[in-house]
């Protein structure tokens, strides 16, 4: 008889005369795991209190009039409790990533140590600045490399995150046209370029319009020069864009662009192929955004917000926001502020958040930048474009590569599911991998490529991990090209079956519900759970 999802069978009953089948649903070391109220009971603690009698304390104008409703568990239970979940998640300290959507490299263990040192971890955002000047000194050092690394002018330290960072290079040209005395309104977007891009553009106020792909995978030049016009306040173009590949034509693009009297924004999530080979600002960007966790190796988010500074050329620079850090002749450090900043930034467009970026993201990222060097950060990039194109060729015998005759890829090897199976897509080998141990790859982006399979496999991992990955992806793909029937149903050895997706979306259950007890017990509502 088959296995069922918990890998029982109803002939392993052993003993007695009933038949009935009870079993946990473990699998081995991995355990089954219940919600945490499933686990604990609302009317016991993990620890012996006295009787507590219920008042009316008050923290603020609230009142608790009842108990709190949460289960009572012991240590021991609490710990193994969020143990066992965690196990359950995939991380990069257990695997390789190949997400291609995002960079997912090695966090080294150098860069935590700096974060966590008392004169970083624990400074507070309100402090008086004589007091922070070190903290202070070190943003500052790291703008300093970021300028260098891109051949810009100036940089924003203050946005949390890429997107956060797309919204600040478009409000820096939204206040250079105002400037100019221009209302354009429209932003071009080309097809290759990373979806969070137009959505960017629409959020603050232009109208988003397409610039088709080549065949190659790269930005239709002559359709992009067609429709430049005095209506264009730019483009948003990702290089190396979303199908790996770098975009040859992006001075011509720039240059182009700036004649008709637009910006060229460039989304710099990619950063991570060309850091120390090639300098955007060189190509005629005027701004890009900096992910740091994908380029500099910080953890996505880290403790708080994750990190996306703006590198900003000469001619938006004076636009850029405050705060911002900056070094006077004496050597001491000062963060101009809405105060100062009609003496010192008058142009600026204003603030973007409360405070100066996320203090964590930027002591780890001058850690890795300072490990490295300039030589070193140029074998980062010349490391993950040979890693990802070692995996571009030793898969395209086995999967389709629709650009793999364009010649080498950047940082990530593209693949669609032409060739496989009637009836397999790239959803089974993505279910598929699961069980090999992997994290599935991004699917389905980006969008101009049909059952798009992205992976990006970084610098950071050993030529033995990606030969091992390989092998995975090579043994799934080619029982996808067998028709297996059990892929269909893949993964099997996961904490979970496949979901159904479309059901998950349309009705996600986001709630828990109280199971049903037996009469005469009473409920966690009825003594203050919810």
């Amino acid at each position: 008889m088959a296995l069922n999802q918990s890998g029982w069978r109803p002939e392993m009953n052993a003993g007695g005369a009933d038949d009935t089948a009870t079993f946990t649903g473990n699998r081995a070391l991995m355990l089954e795991e219940p919600l945490i109220f499933e686990i604990g009971s609302a009317d016991t603690t993990g620890v012996d209190f006295d009787s507590v009698v219920i008042g009316r304390p008050q923290v603020g104008n609230l009142y608790r009039d009842a108990p709190i409703g949460l289960p009572g568990l012991s240590e021991g239970e609490a710990i193994r409790h969020y143990t066992r979940l965690s196990r359950q998640n995939y991380a990069i300290d257990l695997g390789l990533f190949p997400l291609g959507s995002c960079t997912m490299k090695h966090n080294p263990r150098l860069n935590e140590k700096v974060a966590r040192m008392p004169g970083f971890a624990d400074i507070h955002p309100l402090q008086p600045q004589e007091t922070v000047q070190g903290a202070l000194a070190v943003i500052n050092e790291l703008a300093v490399w970021l300028i260098k690394l891109t051949g810009m002018h100036g940089v924003a330290m203050t946005p949390k995150a890429g997107a956060h960072g797309e919204l600040c290079g478009v409000l820096c040209i939204k206040a250079a046209l105002k400037a100019r005395g221009e209302d354009r309104r429209v932003l071009l977007v080309p097809e290759s370029a990373h979806g969070t891009n137009p959505a960017t553009a629409a959020f603050a106020g232009f109208t988003v319009e397409n610039i088709p792909a080549t065949p190659e995978g790269r930005v239709d030049l002559a359709a992009l020069r067609g429709r430049l016009g005095p209506d264009v306040a730019g483009v948003m173009i990702t290089n190396p864009n979303t199908c790996g590949l770098f975009e040859r034509d992006m001075k011509a693009i720039s240059d182009a662009v700036h004649a008709a009297g637009g910006y060229v924004y460039c989304d710099g999530a990619n950063f991570n192929a060309i850091v120390g080979k090639v300098r955007p600002g060189d190509l005629g960007v005027d701004a890009m955004h900096i992910n740091l966790h994908k380029t500099f190796s910080t953890p996505h988010g880290g403790g708080g917000p994750g990190s996306g500074p703006v590198v900003l050329s000469e001619a938006l620079a004076p636009y850029g926001p405050i705060p911002y850090s900056a070094r006077y002749a004496d050597g001491s450090f000062k963060l101009v502020e809405e105060e100062s900043a009609g003496e010192e930034h008058p142009d600026t467009f204003g603030r973007m958040t409360a405070f100066h970026g996320q203090m964590g993201m930027f002591t780890r990222a001058l850690a890795y930048i300072l490990s490295h060097g300039a030589d070193g950060l140029k074998q980062v990039a010349e490391d993950a474009v040979l890693n990802a194109n070692y995996i571009l060729r030793s898969l395209e015998d086995v999967l389709d590569a629709p650009f793999g005759g364009s010649g080498p890829c950047m940082h990530e090897a593209l693949f669609t599911d032409d060739g496989l199976a009637e009836g397999f897509s790239t959803l089974d080998i993505a279910k598929g991998i699961i069980d090999e141990g992997y994290h599935p790859m991004t699917v389905y982006f980006p969008l101009v490529v049909h059952g798009a399979m992205l992976i990006e496999p970084t610098e950071t991992e050993s030529k033995a991990v990606l030969d091992q990955f390989i092998g995975a992806l090579r043994s799934v793909a080619l029982r996808a090209k067998n028709g297996d029937p059990a892929l269909k149903s893949a993964p099997h050895f996961a904490p979970r079956a496949r979901l159904d997706e479309t059901l998950a979306a349309r009705k996600p259950v986001l709630t828990w519900s109280e199971p049903a007890v037996a009469p005469g017990t009473p409920s966690l509502s009825e003594i203050g759970g919810s």
